[in-house]
């Protein structure tokens, strides 16, 4: 079939049986992670085929990449951002065919609905190729079972998708919206706000950045004032990158905590010292990222948790300075005021307005802050189960999975099996990207997903060519004394 943006919405039973010469996989979540794991798989083995199951995006888009404003740009530059490693540069040489890629540098920052359109493209791009060996369907998958062959999942319009193999492309958990309607969340969006009311941000991260400028390109002229624990903000990139490499000998993977953060600070210094930046010594700290989650302790990594990760967040995961520079625009203003505080709840107030209740940071009392809108964007560490779609809460119900003790995500093994209630590995359900977090940690950001979905498309080719069928006409040529000796 011919990958387009409209689904195919047939699920027809028993599905790996259309494809008698192919491993059928179906990927159960069509955003980035998604799109990155069907192209893959497509492209390292014509032996396999993929349904790709989503029930809410365009393909390759998820929530990430399904914003239409152009000042949500990505916060890695544009020769960071192919969708394979063994390509470096495959993502710029797209952009620069295209004509938003006019003026383009591989430094440049590009928006992510630009970034939307290039996954997309790598699905078409493999249908071309592959022909029927990638289907979309459009829709919500709610169970998985075990079948003789392999996996069934079961859609939400009681539809059934057969195959060998499932892997888990969800995503982030998501929280569920506020039953009273008194906070949105950070994907909702800015329409329908008074441009001349108070709007209350929960959180200073990512999302906040995200929010405070879609506010300023809407003509927002109200105050907006942000609320956070910390009062952290997401530093920004600076021109230019130094070479500045950390040899793996010199990682002090498994020490504790307080040892890996002195370390660091000692590498940013040694960057400044050597006339670098900071930036450099983060930037080369991350390739050993999940390597030092791995072999962090579970009690380090519970500490890196409660005191580190937010200050690794703002220094790691950075904003263009595009965007920093219209966020310093807001303060210098007036504005955009951050606060320091805990946000403890929000409440409906007079005349259609809502209020939040923030604790301001070292004070007992209360205050109260009325506002046209409160939006939460507390950020991407939320509960696993709690915040769990109907797949994910089936799959712990059954006891196909297991959320880690930290309550970061699902438990998978090193290369990424689901883990079953009992501590058993799953060999029919894999979970990959921010799903899979509690094992890798840095796995929310496409360089280190198109590492780990590359590594898994060659296993599972390995594993297709390993089980796949003889072809029919081969096999009728087997000489009668050949065929006992196969059979034994």
């Amino acid at each position: 079939m011919t990958m387009t943006d409209q689904p195919d919405t047939r699920h027809p039973a028993g599905d790996a049986e259309t494809r008698r010469d192919c491993f059928h996989v179906v990927v159960l979540g069509g955003g980035a992670t998604g799109a990155l794991m069907a192209a893959h798989l497509l492209r390292q083995s014509d032996r396999v085929a993929v349904t790709l199951v989503e029930g809410t995006y365009r393909p390759g888009r998820g929530i990430a990449y399904s914003t239409t404003d152009p000042d949500h740009l990505l916060n890695t530059r544009a020769d960071m951002m192919t969708a394979y490693p063994d390509d470096p540069l495959h993502f710029f040489r797209w952009l620069k065919a295209r004509p938003e890629g006019s003026g383009m540098t591989e430094q440049s920052f590009v928006s992510r609905c630009t970034y939307g359109d290039y996954l997309t493209d790598q699905l078409r791009d493999s249908a071309g190729a592959c022909g029927d060996r990638l289907r979309h369907v459009q829709g919500i998958c709610e169970r998985l079972d075990d079948s003789g062959r392999g996996v069934v999942a079961r859609m939400a319009d009681g539809a059934t998708i057969a195959a060998d193999l499932a892997i888990l492309a969800t995503g982030h958990a998501v929280p569920r919206p506020d039953p009273r309607g008194l906070t949105t969340g950070a994907w909702e969006g800015v329409d329908g706000i008074d441009p001349d009311g108070t709007v209350v941000i929960v959180g200073t991260g990512l999302s906040m950045v995200d929010q405070v400028l879609s506010l300023s390109r809407a003509g927002h002229r109200g105050q907006i004032v942000t609320v956070s624990r910390r009062g952290l903000l997401p530093r920004p990139h600076v021109p230019g990158r130094n070479p500045f490499p950390v040899d793996a000998a010199d990682v002090p993977f498994g020490a504790p905590m307080s040892v890996v953060t002195r370390w660091a600070r000692d590498l940013a210094r040694r960057a400044r010292a050597e006339g670098k930046n900071w930036r450099d010594a983060i930037d080369n700290i991350r390739p050993h990222a999940i390597a030092l989650w791995k072999a962090a302790p579970l009690a380090e990594r519970a500490r890196f948790l409660r005191h580190a990760v937010a200050w690794w967040d703002v220094h790691r995961h950075r904003i263009p300075p595009r965007s920093a520079a219209l966020i310093d625009r807001a303060v210098a203003s007036g504005q955009l005021i951050h606060r320091r505080g805990a946000f403890l709840r929000a409440e409906a107030g007079e005349a259609g307005s809502d209020r939040a209740i923030i604790r301001p940071h070292g004070q007992d009392a209360t205050t109260a802050i009325d506002a046209a809108r409160i939006i939460d964007c507390r950020g991407i560490r939320n509960d696993p189960e709690r915040h769990a779609t109907p797949l994910v809460a089936g799959l712990l119900a059954d006891g196909k999975a297991r959320v880690d003790v930290l309550r970061v995500g699902l438990e998978v093994t090193g290369d990424c099996h689901l883990i079953d209630r009992d501590g058993h590995p799953s060999d029919r359900i894999l979970a990959i990207g921010p799903v899979s977090r509690a094992a890798f940690w840095e796995i929310t950001a496409i360089p280190d997903i198109r590492v780990q979905v590359a590594a898994v498309a060659a296993r599972i080719a390995a594993r297709a060519d390993a089980q796949a069928a003889p072809n029919p006409e081969t096999a009728s040529k087997v000489s009668a004394s050949q065929a006992p000796a196969r059979q034994a």
